[in-house]
């Protein structure tokens, strides 16, 4: 995608303008992002979806049991026909790792790296349906799919933003509006992290929510050191063969703090175990079990696509490359291959291409790496056979 090229999506400005001026900066209101856009899915598949065991969905209904009562699916077929007719909401996560017609709306986000992209919540509300004044430490799009919401919004927000007491909701206890909008099919709306925003359904009506992947400085640090201790012996300790002696023996020294900065340093500036990891976090599978493959060799491998096998991604996968000096680092899933740097433009293929087969891998497969990299792939369940 050109940065420079207006974008419908955007509401004509450009990806570049849009990532200088609204970018984790402030909202921005896009009537008929996707234009006479129509729902690849309907109510009806969407609860359908949320009686399934392996995907995550939520009821909130306004005046339960208690307010704002929260329900966890998966449900029974017949708890939706004992909802009252107004004021609740279903959510289901990741719908797009499901429904195909889904994740394709995804390509129209490719001007910010995918491996940002959390996944597509769609949520279901019943008229007057809402999850109250809230914020998300994320970017979101909302894109209206169907039926009309009403959309507030508010004040920044904080860890010290006063919220009622509920054991799963954060609810803000005071709502500032400011601006508010009716947002129907075809039209999206860009907010902030910690911008405060409220939807309330006019009607009958479906909102895909694409959420980004941001996470927090205290998730970084505790995985990233959980990560550099793999690589450390027991002997790698605290030293102080330099010290001098002190004249009182129970105050921390300065040149104390300075050794144990230097030992941190020593691992933490690491750059190439930061990508490491910081590729392997931001590719794990939101579903890891749903991320599984069979065990086969090239040989296998191979003679399945000369019999004109297609391989695609597993829609629960995750990838992503990078360089390391002057070869190339594969994420998959969580995990991690250093590679060759001639192999760069596989790697480009199997991170964007719909579909891999012997038209677009014929000169891969006869390189051993290549091969044995679409194979560990397959094992690993990034890939898969597309009749599978």
């Amino acid at each position: 995608m050109n940065p420079d090229i207006p974008v419908q999506l955007l509401g004509g400005i450009t990806a570049r303008e849009f990532l200088r001026d609204y970018w984790q900066k402030k909202p921005l209101l896009i009537r008929q992002a996707i234009p006479d856009f129509e729902s690849p899915i309907d109510p009806d598949e969407l609860a359908g979806l949320a009686l399934e065991e392996e995907v995550e969905s939520r009821l909130i209904i306004e005046n339960g049991v208690r307010p704002w009562e929260m329900r966890r699916g998966p449900f029974a077929e017949d708890e939706f026909s004992k909802l009252p007719e107004t004021e609740w909401t279903l959510l289901v996560q990741a719908v797009d790792q499901f429904v195909p017609e889904v994740a394709e709306l995804l390509e129209n986000f490719r001007f910010l790296p995918s491996w940002r992209i959390d996944d597509v919540m769609i949520s279901y509300a019943a008229p007057g349906g809402s999850v109250g004044p809230h914020f998300d430490n994320y970017d979101v799009f909302l894109l209206q799919g169907h039926g009309k919401r009403h959309w507030k919004i508010g004040q920044m927000c904080d860890t010290d933003s006063p919220l009622l007491e509920h054991a799963d909701l954060r609810i803000l206890a005071d709502f500032q509006g400011s601006d508010e909008w009716t947002l129907e099919p075809g039209d999206m709306l860009y907010l902030p992290p910690r911008l405060a925003h409220w939807g309330v359904a006019v009607d009958d009506c479906l909102t895909y929510s694409v959420g980004f992947r941001a996470p927090s400085a205290a998730e970084v640090l505790t995985h990233f050191t959980d990560f550099l201790s793999q690589f450390m012996s027991d002997e790698e300790r605290y030293t102080d063969a330099d010290a001098q002696p002190v004249s009182d023996p129970h105050q921390i020294q300065r040149d104390a703090l300075d050794r144990l900065k230097a030992l941190l340093a020593e691992h933490m500036g690491d750059e190439r175990l930061l990508l490491t990891w910081f590729g392997q976090f931001m590719t794990e599978p939101r579903y890891p079990e749903l991320v599984t493959g069979p065990e086969l060799d090239d040989a296998e491998l191979l003679d399945s696509l000369e019999q004109g096998a297609i391989l695609i991604r597993n829609p629960s996968a995750r990838l992503a490359w990078s360089e390391v000096d002057e070869d190339l680092l594969l994420f998959a899933s969580g995990q991690s291959r250093l590679l060759p740097g001639r192999l760069r433009e596989l790697l480009k293929l199997v991170c964007a291409a719909d579909a891999l087969h012997m038209d677009n891998l014929g000169q891969w497969l006869a390189d051993e790496d290549g091969r044995d990299l679409l194979c560990e792939l397959v094992k690993q369940g990034s890939l898969g056979f597309a009749d599978e």
